[in-house]
């Protein structure tokens, strides 16, 4: 019987595609590509929408789903990089769990399974803009505006795509994905710190560190300052700063284990284990959940619950006539009390909505360390395969894999309540870019000054990037 990433090859030699560059592209070069592509997704995040009416909205409440995907709200980028993420985590989850039988050391399995995921990102694409429109996201358009609002969400899909195909096969640096989540994230702390626009309903500007020196200028308490919900304070600037120095520092610290080289006369080495074990995986995916959550929520309300007269369906969602959430169902607890005020009004939904969080941190945690090839088995046969051994121990994978348990169980966990609780408590702050930003936005900030170091190192020593796997 054939496999299923045979059964769809037709299909992935039609796609369209980026080719690889065909000589050595410079830092300078890469740079270039990088920018332009970054460039673009700026454009189109600033572009409204055709076919709905244009909102001068300045702050939406549900921010942080906004900051995960890269989308800005009523733009052509209002998917963001939602479809891409959501059809590469669950194809890696397909493979990891040999449900999608695939081969990655073989070319052309890697081919197709790298096709097979933009097939399934363009589906999800289609997916997301008609669901986006039955819930209501759009009000109620004519059925041509419909129309044109899917066709121009899938366009600007298929081209985030091809941006993030570019820069992954050598013409840029990193990922396209890392790079709009990050330029998403900086934009929005930017914005909401040093927004001019305004007032807001408590006479003030936007931005944060603004509202705080119009407070100062003006003789009032500074502490109004610092307590704006639902908009952004000093609180949340002073939590971010925080957030951020702590996942630094979290991010340097790892535990070495030792290691010998058998073909080189048993020369010495370290592997290291990061404390953040599972980096933001775990986090992502819970939020990503949650995310689901909210907008099925909402298309089921808008559709068949206006009223909240439904007994079965309020146990899952309820709004008001503003679409703010109501107290008392499931999607009320697993949305973030966004300040300290109200943490205090009701100190029972912070508590079971870190629970939830942590909960399903810790739970993702060890799922993705199974299935992604991180658990100690996986990582034991790969030492093996590289000719490495424990010193004073046999070359066997058993050997290492003993070892190895010793901490990537328990530091999956401890990473996974970690990143949840760091995540949890900076959105409860109301920490500006929100937890899981600032968390995204360190890991890749550490990613790119890794790329560029390995690119420099290339460029002044050719023969050593040669070593390192540059072309």
């Amino acid at each position: 019987m054939p496999r299923f990433l045979e059964l769809v090859e037709p299909l992935v030699r039609r796609l369209p595609e980026i080719p690889k560059p065909q000589r050595k592209i410079s830092l300078k070069e890469k740079i270039l590509w990088t920018v332009l592509a970054l460039a673009i997704y700026l454009i189109m995040a600033e572009i409204p929408l055709y076919g709905i009416p244009y909102s001068e909205s300045t702050f939406e409440q549900f921010l942080v789903y906004r900051i995960i995907f890269a989308s800005k709200q009523g733009t052509l980028m209002d998917l963001g990089i939602g479809p891409i993420v959501t059809a590469g985590l669950i194809m890696q989850i397909l493979a990891g769990s040999k449900i999608l039988n695939v081969n990655m050391s073989n070319p052309k399995d890697r081919g197709l399974f790298t096709g097979t995921q933009k097939i399934f990102a363009i589906v999800m694409t289609v997916v997301e803009a008609f669901a986006f429109l039955l819930g209501g996201f759009y009000g109620s358009p004519t059925p041509t505006a419909s129309a044109l609002i899917i066709g121009q969400l899938v366009a600007v899909g298929i081209l985030v795509l091809l941006l993030d195909e570019m820069i992954q096969k050598g013409w840029g640096l990193g990922s396209g994905i890392s790079l709009f989540i990050l330029a998403g994230v900086a934009q929005q702390v930017m914005w909401l710190c040093f927004s001019p626009v305004g007032p807001v309903e408590d006479g003030k500007s936007l931005g944060a560190i603004i509202a705080f020196f119009q407070t100062a200028l003006s003789g009032e308490n500074l502490l109004s300052a610092f307590s704006r919900y639902p908009y952004p304070d000093m609180i949340g600037v002073i939590a971010m700063l925080l957030v951020f120095f702590v996942a630094v520092y979290l991010e340097g610290m790892k535990i070495e284990i030792p290691v010998a080289y058998a073909k080189y006369g048993g020369m010495r080495a370290k592997i290291p284990l990061k404390f953040l074990y599972v980096s933001n995986i775990p986090v992502i995916l819970t939020s990503a959940l949650f995310a689901n959550f909210y907008y099925l929520g909402q298309i089921i309300w808008n559709n068949f619950n206006q009223g909240n007269t439904n007994p079965w369906l309020n146990w899952l969602v309820q709004f008001d006539e503003n679409y703010a959430l109501l107290p008392g169902n499931l999607l009320y607890y697993i949305q973030a009390p966004r300040s300290l005020t109200a943490v205090a009004q009701d100190p029972l939904h912070a508590l079971v909505y870190i629970l939830i969080l942590v909960g399903f941190s810790a739970l993702f945690a060890k799922i993705w360390v199974e299935v992604s090839g991180m658990s100690a088995r996986n990582q034991a046969e790969q030492l093996v395969n590289a000719g490495l051994q424990i010193p004073g121990f046999r070359r066997s994978p058993a050997v290492i894999e003993s070892m190895l348990n010793r901490y990537i169980p328990s530091l999956t966990i401890i990473s996974g309540v970690t990143i949840g609780l760091l995540a949890g408590f900076a959105d409860m702050l109301g920490a500006i870019g929100s937890g899981i930003g600032i968390l995204l936005s360190v890991g890749i900030i550490y990613q790119y000054y890794q790329i560029l170091a390995k690119e420099q190192l290339a460029e002044t020593y050719p023969g050593l990037g040669r070593l390192l796997g540059q072309e």
